[in-house]
């Protein structure tokens, strides 16, 4: 836990602008349509999948930006994670356990960013095989049609991020695409 008086001004600033960052993250993440339309387990991994799939997308926009950005990535990386630990306490995992759990889930994290970042650089076939190893881990074999919709929604996604600019995201402001395309498809 890192004390506010003790950090520069600017430190503080990120911090607050991460925080935000993820509540905009945590709110689409939340959307219904993903686990009532496109069947995203509504379960425990399935809201930690579409945390980390919308953490990506952020944290993805904000590479692009390179070193300036690096610091801004980073606390938001720190305010998911310390998210993730006290979502865990307030479940009742030991003390003991915790930090072993949340290890975990970086490490899973990590492997979602490159899965998802392989995905998005190679084509559709990739990008599907990413969400369905993810997303719906633990479905034995979602439907082809949730599938796509939420392939061409992380790609409506990624471009509207893309067009945002960067001290938006440094004042802690992101705008997510509605799930529900205009066309009334994901």
């Amino acid at each position: 836990m890192v004390f506010p008086a003790l950090l520069s001004r600017r430190a503080r600033r990120q911090r607050e602008a991460a925080a935000q960052l993820y509540g905009a993250v945590v709110a689409q993440a939340r959307d219904p349509v993903f686990y009532r339309e496109l069947e995203v387990p509504d379960s425990l991994d399935g809201r930690f999948e579409a945390l980390a799939l919308h953490a990506f997308l952020v944290l993805n926009r904000l590479k692009a930006d390179g070193e300036p950005a690096a610091d801004l990535a980073q606390a938001l990386f720190d305010a998911f994670f310390e998210d993730m630990d006290r979502s865990l306490r307030e479940m009742g995992a030991g003390d003991l356990g915790v930090g072993k759990r949340v290890k975990a889930m970086a490490q899973g994290f990590y492997g979602r960013i490159r899965a998802y970042e392989q995905g998005l650089a190679g084509g559709e076939t990739a990008l599907a095989d990413a969400l369905r190893r993810n997303l719906w881990g633990t479905v034995p074999a979602p439907a082809d049609v949730h599938v796509a919709a939420l392939s061409r929604y992380l790609k409506r996604q990624q471009a509207a991020l893309a067009a945002q600019p960067i001290a938006a995201l440094a004042a802690g402001r992101v705008a997510f695409l509605s799930v529900v395309s205009g066309t009334g498809e994901p």
